[in-house]
């Protein structure tokens, strides 16, 4: 029987990326937390400095099972949904499993917090919701369609959650990300994202690949201003913060050729070889959006989000981690 009276977080997709990293800053806030993984993305590397932590436990279950998504919300407080399969590419190559997850695997948590009465459901959304709305920035109200069957199941992810806090009180919070980066972000496998790609193939003196003319740009995230958010997300007691979505970034946009100039110029302080590696240009990718670049007002006046981290000083933390880590 538990006796401590710390509130409790379920960070679904735990052991992923953004997941663990949000572990890591609950447990420091003094959370009791449960980390729901089915490890088919996240490794389970990401959590293990965390298994003796009393304060920390590890449910393996999958989000498409509604009896793993019980299980996981016993004695629940809040709720930190992570779990997903990302990448744009994926979506495309395999549309099925992605609604699958990422659409019926959310219902299923929804529903499960509903009947466990959870308060407050604080969700990944995503910034590939503006789809093919070409105006700059990003503000939340204005969306257009999607490109991919990933942008579309996220979107569906932010309809649900409105439908679910008005025709059940639940608290629910959607923070649309814009390309977070960061320590233990995977740099293997054929979803990796960019900057932990690119910073893999210039460590081992492999020409990246840009797709295009690398002159589109992206609002690049460090991790820390995302786990920011979360926090602030669970923890607001602003009315008017409940029952929306925020775009959660830096609020600056950067284009591919400037991100792989900067990764090479910082990871030749490590290996001056790397500096006479050149990038190579590939063709454009079904799906991608040209431009992205956040406003983040919404997020600063009612949640209080203060980014701390722009994309360089984020790169320079980053690239510190992967040479220690996989050099």
């Amino acid at each position: 029987m538990e006796t401590t009276n710390k509130q409790k977080v379920l960070v679904t997709g735990g052991a992923g990326f953004i997941g663990a990293n949000l572990c890591d800053a609950l447990l420091e806030k003094g959370y009791r937390v449960v980390c729901l993984d089915n490890f088919s993305t996240g490794k389970i590397e990401n959590i293990k400095h965390l298994f003796d932590n009393g304060d920390f436990s590890l449910t393996v279950g999958d989000i498409r099972n509604y009896a793993d998504c019980e299980k996981a919300l016993d004695g629940v407080d809040f709720i930190l949904h992570q779990a997903a399969l990302g990448s744009v590419p994926r979506s495309i190559k395999d549309p099925v499993t992605s609604n699958e997850v990422n659409v019926s695997g959310f219902l299923n948590m929804l529903a499960a917090a509903k009947e466990a009465g959870i308060k407050r459901f604080v969700y990944a959304a995503s910034s590939s919701t503006y789809g093919d709305s070409e105006s700059l920035p990003k503000i939340e109200d204005v969306i257009g369609k999607p490109l991919s069957p990933y942008a579309v199941t996220k979107y569906v992810n932010e309809l649900y959650a409105d439908v679910f806090s008005k025709t059940y009180g639940i608290e629910c919070i959607g923070l649309r990300y814009f390309n977070v980066f960061g320590r233990r972000q995977d740099p293997n496998g054929a979803y990796a994202a960019v900057i932990p790609l690119f910073i893999k193939k210039f460590m081992g003196h492999v020409s990246p690949v840009i797709n295009g003319d690398g002159n589109y740009s992206r609002d690049f995230t460090y991790i820390e201003n995302v786990v920011q958010a979360n926090l602030l997300a669970m923890t607001t007691e602003n009315p008017a913060a409940i029952n929306t979505v925020y775009n959660i970034a830096y609020g600056e946009r950067n284009t591919l050729n400037q991100l792989a100039a900067s990764l090479k110029e910082l990871l030749s302080r490590f290996d001056p070889q790397i500096a006479s590696v050149n990038v190579i240009h590939g063709d454009y990718r079904v799906g991608d959006i040209p431009h992205s670049l956040a406003s983040i007002d919404k997020a600063k006046k009612l949640l209080g989000y203060d980014p701390r981290y722009s994309m360089r000083e984020g790169l320079e933390k980053s690239v510190e981690w992967y040479w220690e880590n996989y050099s």
